[in-house]
């Protein structure tokens, strides 16, 4: 159980750094979070891969599954940074790109764990 938490936490923040670099770079002064808008879109396409393998290979509960889905992918992508940045949007009033970044997130989130697997079948 250790060895499993340890790998957690450091792809965990492995993941976070990567996050934090991209998004320091991508979320300027735009409307629209790019820098988060990447990561959610790119982690979930990583997730897709990563677990569509884990499934096709029966490792689910591997140590490498473990530090690369729950670990690097859940500190790279950011539901709450996500979330707080729509309520942004709202709050001033700016309803068309809150549309846009929220529904253009959620679908390309979903379309993106699609593609993953999709592409896990190849690897």
């Amino acid at each position: 159980m250790i060895k499993n938490l340890l790998l957690v936490f450091i792809g965990g923040g492995l993941g976070s750094c990567f996050r934090f670099i991209i998004s320091k770079y991508l979320n300027t002064s735009s409307i629209i979070p790019y820098g988060t808008f990447l990561v959610n879109i790119v982690g979930s396409l990583l997730l897709g891969i990563i677990l569509g393998w884990a499934i096709k290979s029966n490792s689910l509960n591997s140590p490498l599954n473990l530090m690369l889905s729950i670990g690097f992918c859940g500190g790279f992508t950011t539901f709450s940074t996500f979330s707080f940045e729509n309520y942004s949007m709202i709050r001033s009033g700016d309803y068309l790109n809150f549309s846009i970044y929220f529904f253009g997130s959620v679908i390309l989130g979903i379309l993106a764990i699609l593609a993953g697997v999709l592409i896990s079948k190849y690897l």
